[in-house]
């Protein structure tokens, strides 16, 4: 591992959550860190390659990273907060197995996620009505 990917690892767990390449270069850079933006990217794409990230696209499309949860899991995110869930979803790999043989494809990866918004926002959103 790459110090510029160890430093960014560092600042993901203090971060405990998912964060944008932005959002970290900002953390980083409020602690003192001298690294450009490219560099947190690039550490960002090896973390990803070493499966030691979490990747995910916020419903506005901006990519977020974490620590990476034990093994295959998929997401529940809420929309208004960003809370994040890891869920096991059995029937989404057995339906991505069938597909994938169905089509002749073979070491096929998937991500999903799933947005809408959580108990707790919903609450508050039904309170304001």
């Amino acid at each position: 591992m790459t110090k510029s990917a160890a430093k960014v690892v560092g600042v993901l767990e203090r971060a405990g959550g998912f964060a944008s390449a932005q959002e970290l270069h900002q953390l980083m850079s409020s602690q003192g860190e001298r690294i450009g933006l490219t560099s947190v990217y690039r550490a960002l794409q090896e973390l990803l390659k070493e499966n030691a990230v979490d990747l995910l696209h916020r419903h506005d499309g901006e990519a977020i990273y974490r620590i990476c949860g034990d093994g295959h899991h998929h997401h529940l995110v809420c929309k208004d907060c960003g809370r994040t869930v890891e869920i096991s979803g059995a029937a989404i790999e057995k339906w991505a197995t069938s597909v994938s043989n169905e089509h002749g494809f073979r070491n096929v990866d998937h991500s999903v996620e799933l947005f809408g918004i959580c108990s707790q926002c919903y609450g508050k959103e039904l309170e304001r009505k």
